[in-house]
Order: C-alpha cells, then sequence, then structure tokens
C-alpha cells in the first residue's frame, strides 16, 4: 500500500501529462532523480517530481534543447536571474535565426512551385534539379 507522498512511476507520468516513458528517458538523461528500490518493491516518487518534470517540458516546448533545459534546472533557485536571462537571450537569437532561414527556404521552394506550374523548363524539373545540386538561378546557393 501506498504511504501519503509515495506515488509510482505511472502516478507521476500521469499528474505531469507524460508517458511512464518519458519519465524514465529524463532518469537516463539524469533530469530527475531516481529514487531508490527497496527490496522486493516498486520505487516511490515523491510528488516534487511532477512540478521538475512539467518545468522540463514547458522549458522544451519553448525550444530549450535538453542541455539547456540541464542549465536551466541548476539555476532554478531563482538567484540566477542574469545567467537565466543570458540562457533565455541565446535561444531566442537562436530561434530568430531558425525563423530567417525557414523563411528561406519558404522562398525559395515557393519559387520552384512557381517554375514548375509555369511549365518554364519542360524538360526538366527544376525540384529535381535543385536537390540533384544542378545550377539552377532560381535557389540560392548557401545553407538552407
Amino acid at each position: 500500500m501506498l504511504m501519503r507522498g509515495e506515488w509510482t512511476i505511472g502516478r507521476v507520468a500521469q499528474e505531469a501529462g507524460v508517458g511512464v516513458e518519458t519519465v524514465r528517458f529524463y532518469q537516463r538523461e539524469a533530469l530527475v532523480e531516481l529514487p531508490p528500490r527497496p527490496s522486493g518493491s516498486q520505487r516511490r516518487y515523491s510528488p516534487g517530481i511532477v512540478q521538475r518534470i512539467r518545468f522540463i517540458k514547458r522549458a522544451q516546448r519553448l525550444g530549450f534543447t535538453l542541455e539547456e533545459v540541464r542549465a536551466l534546472l541548476l539555476l532554478q533557485d531563482g538567484q540566477s536571474c542574469r545567467e537565466t536571462r543570458a540562457l533565455a537571450e541565446r535561444k531566442l537569437a537562436s530561434i530568430e535565426t531558425r525563423i530567417a532561414d525557414l523563411r528561406r527556404m519558404r522562398r525559395t521552394l515557393s519559387s520552384l512551385i512557381t517554375e514548375c506550374e509555369a511549365g518554364k523548363r519542360p524538360r526538366c524539373c527544376p525540384i529535381i534539379d535543385s536537390l540533384s545540386n544542378r545550377p539552377s538561378k532560381t535557389v540560392p546557393a548557401g545553407p538552407w
């Protein structure tokens, strides 16, 4: 019988809104503590682990990698606002770079699709040409 304040991994997962395998993954990644297993019994988790898992999931939804989440967890005491802000600023800059890259990719694909629809090159497909690394005036050089 479970004592008050001791949960099974299934209950932790349910309360945190994740699957049991997610809890196990976070344990393997050392993001959440693996409680000891009493002899011949199941591991028992404190309800506080739910808050930590929710923290991790919210950080991931904001685009933080597991390594960045690990750093945020170290700063979770609330006394390291400057370091936390610097980490968030770096993440924001990274997201803005990705958005610019996605916009560039959208323009390129849109242009290639338009070129296909217009039938400007009846013997070859501009999309296949660009992916095959054949010269194309439509596809910009450089990283996408």
